[in-house]
């Protein structure tokens, strides 16, 4: 049984991730300040990081939940019919509603300051690994004798493509394809 400091510490920190998670909502991620979100949970601007090292740790518990609704969302929307080009076209749609709908939270998944070679927690690379491996399974029907490594050079290459587009519709880029045909490109990819 966790003791009373343990237990005050996650109430602390699932008050600010929901705090986080409602400002990066509303406002994007540029907003998350410590003060404001200090004051919104009713803690000081220190206890925030007794639980979180800095902010992008705080922004990654709040990344993690988004992933896991991206994830459902798209293995609810996904096809069960026809063959695996049709599930990954439908999962394509899916991420595009999904960007559309939640673009602050979405954003905030790439908007975070990290590269491949930062120190990144295993619970969040199994986040990102649980949505690339939407993509993956597919692609192992299709190319059922290519290696994992191909595989996971293939998925990145879909997800990297089916993004842009995304990407580039939502912020209205003169490059993009209008964000009402973006559903028509995703289907000829």
């Amino acid at each position: 049984m966790a003791s009373k400091t343990e237990q005050r510490r996650e109430d602390l920190r699932k008050r600010l991730t929901d705090a986080a998670e409602r400002t990066i909502i509303a406002d994007g991620l540029a907003a998350l300040k410590a003060r404001p979100l200090a004051q919104e949970v009713g803690c000081a601007v220190g206890a925030i990081y007794t639980v979180f090292a800095d902010l992008d740790q705080l922004t990654m518990a709040v990344n993690a939940r988004t992933f896991q609704r991206l994830g459902r969302f798209v293995q609810d929307a996904t096809t069960t019919t026809g063959g695996p080009q049709d599930q990954m076209v439908s999962m394509a749609t899916a991420y595009l509603h999904f960007a559309a709908d939640n673009v602050n939270a979405w954003r905030a998944l790439f908007d975070l300051n990290m590269a491949v070679d930062s120190k990144v927690p295993d619970w969040y690379l199994a986040e990102l690994a649980a949505v690339f491996g939407l993509i993956a399974d597919p692609l192992r029907v299709i190319f059922p004798d290519w290696p994992d490594d191909r595989i996971d050079l293939m998925t990145r290459a879909l997800f990297s493509s089916v993004h842009g587009m995304v990407l580039l519709g939502l912020e209205r880029r003169i490059s993009a394809v209008p964000l009402d045909r973006i559903e028509d490109m995703i289907a000829v990819v």
